[in-house]
């Protein structure tokens, strides 16, 4: 990217009367309470503090609208890398349908994520699953699928180890764990229907993986390449009732390659200048590090206007 160009783009910027202030623009997010849903909010809050006139635009997952993103729908969502990068690929549940036009803005702070069981119950590990009635399927969700077998790699059990009940996505799966036809679910930490879930049975335990060695790792990645091993201290969310490792994998603001870069250039401008309203927001973005915004994309690009304003801050 052009030093000059990148400056222009600083200036355009900083002018509220510039084109990336005057447009409106959307972010895909998935549905309310769901994680998705309050990060795109959080994002979206940052904008609006920074003078992008922004909304956001829920859908029941990424796999609505990630493709709405790629034929240029909306301007901007939210999701994990690890699906960006099928998306573009057309691999995996995408059946061979690439979405080219995605771009990356940034990245945000990791996902991570749990099993989630009721806190008075005998199930202490992964493994004691076994047997068990767990959410399954995910029909307009397929990316939790892999997520699933990834964590029941870590402890040598696939899912035809448990007793399938499928739902359509991550919040119909803690809906129907609230309802008792599960005696567990998987969802991200942070999320407000984990919360709500919760309350809902006076307490949940949040699994961790099976087994955090390197070989447990691998078996994870095969399903999930992008993840790796965190550790959350006892308390720090709802269901960790000890030190505990959990599976995390990136997350990013993505585009598509038509928007306008000084109005990504703003985006990601916004982000990395209003941390502290995205943490306001939401909480479990007080993790974000404006600093790591420009880390590893795989096979996926950064937008131009995102590696413009990378360069006006000396982001390497």
């Amino acid at each position: 990217m052009n030093k000059a160009l990148a400056g222009a783009m600083v200036a355009a910027a900083l002018g509220l009367g510039g084109a990336a202030q005057a447009q409106n623009v959307g972010i895909a997010t998935s549905n309310p309470g769901s994680l998705f849903h309050n990060i795109g909010t959080a994002v979206a809050n940052a904008a609006n503090e920074a003078g992008l006139n922004t909304t956001i635009q829920p859908a029941t997952s990424p796999n609505q609208f990630i493709p709405f993103v790629n034929s240029g729908g909306i301007e901007f969502g939210v999701a994990n890398l690890q699906e960006v990068s099928y998306a573009i690929t057309g691999e995996e549940w995408w059946n061979g349908v690439e979405s080219p036009n995605l771009r990356v803005v940034a990245h945000l702070q990791p996902l991570v994520e749990a099993i989630f069981v009721r806190a008075d119950s005998d199930i202490m590990t992964v493994a004691d699953l076994a047997g068990q009635p767990m959410t399954d399927g995910y029909t307009a969700q397929n990316t939790i699928l892999p997520q699933l077998s990834a964590f029941y790699a870590t402890a040598g059990m696939t899912r035809d180890d448990v007793v399938p009940v499928n739902v359509a996505s991550v919040v119909a799966g803690a809906d129907a764990f609230i309802a008792g036809d599960t005696v567990g679910f998987i969802f991200a930490h942070g999320a407000g229907k984990v919360r709500e879930a919760d309350a809902a049975v006076g307490g949940l335990r949040a699994l961790g993986v099976g087994d955090d060695s390197d070989e447990a790792l691998a078996a994870a990645q095969e399903h999930w390449p992008t993840a790796y091993f965190t550790v959350l201290p006892e308390g720090s969310m709802p269901g960790v009732l000890e030190d505990t490792t959990y599976i995390a994998f990136p997350q990013v603001v993505f585009t598509h390659a038509d928007v306008p870069d000084d109005v990504v250039f703003a985006m990601a401008q916004a982000m990395y200048e209003n941390a502290a309203v995205m943490g306001e927001t939401f909480p479990p973005m007080r993790a974000f590090r404006p600093e790591d915004m420009r880390g590893e994309t795989g096979n996926a690009e950064y937008h131009p206007g995102a590696i413009a304003f990378f360069e006006s801050v000396g982001l390497e």
